[in-house]
């Protein structure tokens, strides 16, 4: 058995998005850019719903400062 790290993506708090959630329109609460794939925004609902998958594959987080996230334990 191996040990693996994982790092946690950066998250920078920001005042306010003006992206729209990429799943349903809602207004974006964090916008993700993941290496080469590209860049996803999420409203509250989603980026809560999918914390699991954005901690493990996002490079950089940004998200809105007075919005609570579930992955939101780094701030830089």
């Amino acid at each position: 058995m191996s040990n693996l790290l994982i790092s946690r993506p950066a998250v920078h708090l920001v005042p306010e998005l003006l992206e729209r959630c990429d799943s349903c329109g809602a207004a974006a609460k964090l916008y993700a850019t993941i290496g080469a794939a590209g860049e996803l925004a999420f409203c509250g609902h989603h980026a809560n719903r999918y914390v699991d998958r954005i901690v493990a594959t996002a490079d950089r987080v940004a998200l809105v400062s007075d919005f609570a996230w579930r992955g939101g334990g780094q701030r830089l």
